[in-house]
């Protein structure tokens, strides 16, 4: 027969005195198992309840280390995975007599109804935040009145509430009902599992990572002061302390030392592009293929949601609310373009569908206009495809002529060669400012001057240095800049020409339709002026909203940042790859830019490409659509991993080590 609990002051529960810091987890263990027997539906103050433990007497079958076990039944908590035997059985867990394995002896504080010692190692620095869990006014995660969740022995969750989708304590109520009558405590409410403050929910990041706090663990903050410390410059008393990697050349790896440019943070850029979570086959995914597609980051994606769920219309043409909303939307991000490559007015920044479509643009507007018979058009050896065939379509359709500049044997254009293809027959020179094959980064500001002293117009692909470096098309002096939306971490359909004003004025529209149109009869049309008279029909407008989130996201991480970041990895992709036995590198110019071409002697292209992408790795193989520049150093194709600045050195070697792993086979 148990011994009679005494009835328990309310008060003193709710306000344990604390003499010269917290109690002892014994004094605190019994503090609380003499408040939860004398909760409503429990153990009635000074009887004893069959199958209930009172303080002093070991747990039984009925309850779980000295608590009544209707009360933890509706608590929505998880259960340690060693706990599922009753106390006192030799395979009970940390909350009954045994430690889950027969043999060996339960932990310190692990005994019965003395839980309050940490969990597991990871819960030491949450000790400080058990003794106000005591107070009757604190809150568990899961909304439950903090001693139902973090004192009930064995039944202690290692993360509870929203953070692992337990429902809250009303959901709980639902199931496991408690009597609505009255409570003698001022925080107790039956329909309400004794709780009437408004839970707390664990703030879960948007891609599902708890944050340390959750877990009693300190946050970045808190491992920021532990790290930093003071520093004084000796024999100089009273110096400014200083965070202690502001000393780059102790703190920055050797070969990535820079005493002009903050850290570069890759582990936190990856954390914004939720695909990277993604597994290929297995393992963990590494995406090379970024001169083809780049990935969204998180901020992207929900601004587009954000789009679609609040500001859905098509623009200009209507006077309600959401026209007003995506007309500012899309407007914004034609503006935010014009900051992002420095263009004198948003009126210079036309939205097509990407580069390809931006090229045709020019080629079929400006060029049907200033191009005829005899004159010829200048592209050079590294070109696209799409920076080719439209050109050649012109050529064909006006009897002009398109002449290349040729590249050396390391991939970059021959200026002198380039000067002596210019005459006054040349119309326009179009190339590209970053090799999508090789990587090689173009002098276009040279070749854009010397078109313009030989009174051609010129216009540059951007392609793919967009999102590798900075642009600016005044400084750059271009007539005409294309880029599109997806190799700048934006969505695709969506691109841009730049023009300079005075150019696009003189331009024909390309195509015709609605809103590019001031005024129509069957006699004659109108057209607006630049750039809505080259934006005929409805626009993506989203995809446009979308690419001003992704110009954003890059300002803030900084394209200065990004570039040289980008320029270290490839120095060391170059240095650990193009040892390897059987190797060719396929474009070593001086000046490159994040793509890195090779191919693998014994293999085919192809068979390279499935070794690596069985491993989760994405490269490009193939032709790249660059297939002259391709054939100039007598090749149909090549294995092209193309870097970005959410790539790591660690998957570089991943990659190395499959190429070295077919190495060994052959």
């Amino acid at each position: 027969m148990t011994t009679p609990t005494p009835t328990v002051n309310p008060a003193a529960i709710a306000h344990p005195p604390l003499p010269g810091g917290l109690p002892d987890p014994a004094t605190l263990a019994r503090l609380a198992n003499e408040f939860f027997s004398s909760l409503p539906g429990g153990a009635t103050p000074g009887v004893a309840t069959p199958g209930v433990a009172t303080p002093g007497v070991s747990a039984g079958s009925g309850a779980v280390g000295g608590v009544p076990s209707a009360l933890p039944a509706a608590a929505p908590i998880l259960a340690s995975v060693c706990n599922p035997a009753p106390a006192g059985s030799p395979l009970a867990g940390p909350g009954g007599t045994g430690t889950g394995v027969p043999g060996f002896a339960p932990p310190q504080g692990k005994v019965a109804g003395l839980n309050l010692a940490p969990s597991a190692p990871t819960h030491v620095l949450s000790l400080g935040n058990r003794a106000p869990a005591l107070a009757p006014h604190a809150a568990a995660a899961n909304g439950l009145p903090d001693q139902a969740v973090s004192i009930a022995p064995a039944l202690e969750p290692r993360a509870g509430g929203a953070l692992l989708g337990v429902p809250q304590a009303h959901d709980a109520a639902s199931a496991a009902p408690v009597p609505a009558s009255p409570s003698p405590f001022y925080f107790l409410h039956g329909a309400q599992n004794g709780w009437q403050g408004q839970a707390q929910d664990i703030g879960v990041p948007a891609h599902g990572l708890a944050s340390p706090q959750a877990f009693g663990l300190p946050g970045d903050d808190t491992l920021r002061d532990l790290v930093s410390f003071e520093q004084r410059d000796a024999g100089v008393p009273g110096t400014n302390a200083r965070y202690f990697i502001d000393d780059r050349e102790a703190a920055v790896p050797h070969g990535l030392k820079s005493s002009a440019h903050p850290l570069f943070d890759v582990n936190a850029v990856r954390r914004d592009f939720p695909i990277l979570q993604e597994r290929v086959n297995g393992k963990p995914l590494i995406w090379f293929d970024n001169a083809a597609t780049t990935h969204k980051p998180q901020a992207v994606i929900d601004r587009l949601a954000y789009f679609y769920a609040h500001e859905n219309s098509n623009i200009h043409r209507a006077a309600h609310a959401l026209a007003a909303r995506a007309t500012d939307a899309y407007e914004h991000a034609r503006k935010t373009v014009q900051r992002f490559i420095n263009a004198s007015s948003p009126d210079e920044i036309v939205f097509v569908r990407g580069t390809t479509e931006a090229i045709n643009l020019v080629a079929k507007s400006w060029g049907a206009q200033n191009v005829g018979e005899g004159d010829e058009i200048i592209v050079s050896h590294l070109e696209h495809h799409a920076n080719i065939v439209p050109w050649q379509q012109l050529a064909a359709q006006k009897g002009a002529r398109l002449r290349v500049i040729p590249v050396d044997d390391s991939g970059q254009v021959l200026l002198d060669e380039y000067r002596k293809l210019l005459n006054d027959r040349t119309k326009i020179v179009s190339v590209t400012q970053v090799s999508n094959a090789l990587g090689t980064v173009v002098p276009v500001r040279e070749i854009v001057e010397l078109a313009h002293r030989a009174g051609a117009k010129a216009l540059v692909d951007g392609a793919q240095s967009i999102s590798h470096m900075r642009v600016d098309v005044q400084a750059l002096d271009a007539d005409f800049f294309v880029f599109s939306g997806h190799k700048i971490y934006g969505p695709t359909g969506i691109g841009v020409v730049y023009g300079k004003r005075e150019v696009l004025d003189d331009m024909p529209p390309w195509q015709g339709g609605g809103n590019m149109i001031e005024d129509v009869t069957f006699e004659r049309t109108v057209f607006h002026g630049p750039p809505a008279r080259f934006e005929a029909g409805t626009g993506n407008i989203a995809d446009a909203v979308g690419l001003g989130a992704a110009l954003d996201y890059v300002n803030r991480i900084g394209i200065e940042n990004i570039a040289r970041y980008e320029h270290d990895l490839l120095a060391y992709a170059t240095s650990v790859l193009a040892p390897v036995p059987g190797v060719r590198l396929v474009g070593t110019a001086r000046d490159k830019a994040s793509v890195l071409s090779f191919v693998l002697k014994g293999y085919t292209t192809a068979e390279v490409g499935q070794a690596l992408s069985e491993e989760g790795i994405a490269v490009r193989a193939g032709h790249h659509c660059a297939q002259p520049i391709l054939r100039r150093f007598g090749l149909e194709a090549s294995v092209r991993p193309s870097l970005a600045f959410y790539n790591t050195c660690d998957e570089v070697d991943a990659l190395v080590a499959v190429v070295r792993r077919l190495v060994s086979r052959r």
